[in-house]
């Protein structure tokens, strides 16, 4: 479907309000740039809701998000280092909406004590394309008048 390449981006940010749009901007040019638009919406809208949950719940706003595409798979990961926040209570609702629209997801600690919140989207093979009615085919019967369908001063000229 698309480029088999890997490609790889990794962006450290300080998360605010105003920072959530211009991250999201930026994981959607590219995504572009690696010809995945079909993964536009439901990766920056889920790297957008952990995003402004982490603005919302922890007291480190440092956090770093990772882009990995293998050619099938892209897995975003976002990593956030304040040992408070607590993914089951703090992000539970921010959570589920991103199991519902990802392929997979998972949250990880790490050795310095941050937390990973990783999910994945399957790039899908083709592109949609938009089924054209076409006009069916006559069958014999369809093409063969019935005597019904002929007038009656043909019939009774073709009987002599």
């Amino acid at each position: 479907m698309k480029t088999a390449v890997p490609c790889y981006y990794h962006l450290d940010v300080e998360v605010s309000p105003e920072r959530v749009g211009q991250v999201r901007r930026i994981l959607a040019a590219h995504l572009r740039l690696w010809e995945l638009e079909t993964l536009v919406e439901p990766v920056c809208r889920s790297a957008g809701l952990l995003l402004e949950a982490i603005d919302e719940h922890a007291t480190d706003k440092n956090t770093s998000i990772e882009l990995w595409w293998n050619g099938q798979h892209l897995i975003t990961a976002v990593a956030e280092h304040d040992s408070d926040l607590r993914p089951d209570l703090d992000l539970r609702g921010c959570l589920e909406r991103i199991a519902a629209t990802s392929d997979g997801w998972g949250c990880c600690a790490t050795d310095t004590g941050s937390k990973v919140i990783w999910f994945t989207q399957r790039a899908r093979s083709g592109e949609s394309v938009p089924l054209v009615p076409t006009a069916p085919v006559p069958r014999l019967r369809e093409v063969l008048q019935v005597p019904r369908a002929v007038p009656v001063p043909a019939l009774a000229a073709g009987g002599r």
